[in-house]
């Protein structure tokens, strides 16, 4: 008589391996990745400029002709120009609070407003109207695109370097990865403190970013990350992985 199949136990092959899948999705759930970025990533919207602009040039008929200049080649690169000066100041200088921020653009504005009244007025100015008069700055379909492989060159390179040089925050340890053969460095983490801070107003509205301080329980130094993509969404996502492992570490009460 032929014996009963035996069920499947937990420990059996066909269950451990439905189990490993859920397991390694939670393990990827549980780690945060914390990158430190350089400055020149905030240069992304010259970048994308650069790109429109060489598309647009690359329609527009005679864009380089000194005796008539075109219009639209002539507004393209002004536009190009303002911007560049833009993105250089946010490199250049930081914006902490909104009082800054708004004395830049009054800044701006007043600029602009004086150039506009010279030209339209330039009895009022004259030798400031001749020089805006003569000014038109020209930049071929070649110019705008070496600017952009330049620019693009540069972030692949950023994003290459950054792979080899990042922080993993676990529930129990924060990791240190870094160089090119894969070292690594391991902290306790369940008492890790961790500040924010946002230190530049246009920093934050390019990439949302902002600086890291972590603060191990058993390092005297703090470990400084600036320029973090989305910060207030990784620090929320540590405080909260953090929170929930120390409510689990609680000690029971027990009723005697």
């Amino acid at each position: 008589m032929a014996e009963p199949s035996q069920a499947a136990t937990p420990s059996s092959p066909m269950l451990s391996s439905s189990a490993a899948p859920e397991k390694k999705t939670d393990e990827a759930r549980e780690k945060i990745i914390l990158i430190s970025y350089p400055k020149i990533v905030f240069l992304y919207p010259v970048f994308v400029l650069s790109i429109v602009a060489a598309i647009w040039e690359s329609f527009l008929s005679k864009p380089l002709a000194a005796d008539t200049p075109n219009p639209q080649a002539v507004f393209i690169a002004t536009l190009f120009l303002g911007l560049l000066a833009v993105n250089l100041v946010v490199l250049g200088f930081d914006f902490p609070r909104t009082t800054w921020l708004t004395l830049f653009f009054f800044v701006a504005a007043a600029v602009l407003g004086f150039i506009l009244l010279v030209r339209l007025n330039p009895d009022i100015l004259p030798f400031v109207a001749r020089i805006l008069k003569a000014f038109h700055p020209l930049a071929n379909a070649t110019f705008y695109w070496s600017i952009a492989f330049i620019l693009g060159a540069i972030f692949v390179a950023v994003f290459i370097v950054v792979r080899f040089d990042y922080w993993e925050v676990r529930p129990n340890e924060l990791l240190h990865h870094h160089g090119f053969l894969g070292n690594l460095e391991r902290r306790s983490a369940p008492s890790l403190r961790l500040d924010k801070e946002i230190d530049d107003v246009f920093e934050y509205w390019l990439l949302r970013s902002g600086r890291l301080i972590l603060h191990p329980s058993e390092e005297q130094r703090s470990i400084i990350l600036d320029n973090v993509p989305f910060i207030n969404k990784k620090e929320e996502a540590i405080t909260r992985m953090l929170g929930a492992l120390q409510v689990e570490l609680r000690p029971e009460r027990t009723d005697r």
